[in-house]
């Protein structure tokens, strides 16, 4: 087999990023056990002092994390949510406002000066702040107010997965909580069971994965909860397998991007089983009626590759990203690559 010289030969080993992928349910119960002090008192804190808006500070993977959390605050807290760009404060020097807001940082490493310096601002102007970390004696764990730890232990592959996936879950059952949903609540302590029979998914994950071995562009469609989940496929298919994958929305697809179908590029659509089913399912039917090359992951029934539903709209974006990585690093090991050790990037990228 002929490899790229920039990469190095396919592991004789399972990758990394496939190992730390499996330990996923075993990260999930380590939070819900390990945090729930924290938890309670982030509760107590979020009811006295009541927080008009949020806003996420994040980078990579855990950008795209925030993504899908925004989706889960708005829609089950009614609480609007914006991405700061940490730049303004950084390299632009403004010292924002952000009094009465709920500041929510998350970091793998927690050592992204950047992410550090913005929560350091806005804990200082007044805000509630919160980190989601997985490194507990980072920067960004000594700045925030409160530390949700993502309990992942370390995570040695440069792709991101456990961590990820820890970051969906941290501040579940904050909003169960507050909010007093009992199914939530149940959907959680069933997600590591859920997680496990995801992991059962992987011989079908790796057959889909085998018919996208020769593709240079991917487009990944989503809508509602599942929107983050494409966004950081789309950049784990550019970190892993080097393909050049973008992701959208469906709503938003026909509206320029379209275009691209005419030049055969292939799709991958993520398929919720929740308020925006429908929605998704009719965007991926029009375009299959219209000849795209469209395959489909998700709890929806029907979907190519069918993840199981947790009983949460909140919930099921966690099962459907892990098949995804699983799907991810076989496509990596099918085009001869080693996910674990991608062209240019090291494990930690620390930004201003």
């Amino acid at each position: 087999m002929n490899l790229d010289p920039l990469t190095s030969a396919i592991p004789k080993a399972a990758p990394l990023m496939l190992q730390e992928a499996r330990e996923a349910p075993d990260v999930v119960r380590r939070q819900l056990t390990e945090n729930a002090a924290t938890v309670s008192a982030l509760v107590a804190a979020l009811r006295e002092r009541r927080p008009l808006y949020a806003v996420t500070v994040a980078r990579g993977s855990s950008d795209h994390a925030c993504t899908v959390l925004k989706y889960a605050l708005e829609t089950h807290l009614a609480l609007p949510v914006a991405s700061l760009g940490p730049s303004v404060h950084t390299l632009y020097g403004a010292n924002l406002d952000l009094r009465g807001a709920l500041v929510i940082a998350v970091s793998q490493s927690g050592a992204s000066p950047d992410v550090v310096e913005n929560v350091r601002m806005a804990r200082e102007g007044g805000a509630l702040t919160v980190a989601l970390v997985n490194v507990e004696g980072s920067d960004l764990s000594r700045e925030a107010e409160f530390v949700l730890p993502l309990r992942c232990g370390e995570e040695r592959a440069v792709a991101a997965t456990k961590s990820y996936l820890a970051s969906l879950t941290a501040l579940l059952p904050v909003i169960a909580e507050l909010t007093g949903d009992a199914a939530l609540t149940d959907a959680l302590e069933a997600l590591p069971a859920a997680l496990e029979a995801t992991l059962g998914l992987e011989e079908s994950a790796q057959s889909l994965a085998e018919r996208y071995r020769f593709a240079e562009n991917l487009l990944v469609l989503a809508r509602g909860l599942h929107f983050g989940v494409a966004q950081e496929a789309a950049l784990k298919l550019k970190e892993t397998c080097g393909i050049h994958a973008e992701a959208y929305s469906a709503a938003e697809f026909s509206h320029g991007p379209k275009r691209l179908l005419a030049e055969g590029v292939p799709l991958l659509g993520f398929a919720p089983s929740d308020a925006a089913a429908d929605a998704a399912a009719s965007a991926y039917a029009e375009l299959q009626s219209g000849g795209a090359d469209l395959r489909t992951l998700g709890p929806a029934a029907g979907s190519t590759l069918h993840t199981p539903g947790t009983g949460h709209a909140l919930t099921d974006p966690v099962p459907s990203a892990l098949a995804f990585y699983l799907f991810a690093a076989h496509l990596a090991l099918h085009k001869g690559l080693n996910p674990d050790q991608p062209p240019l990037l090291s494990k930690v990228t620390r930004t201003r």
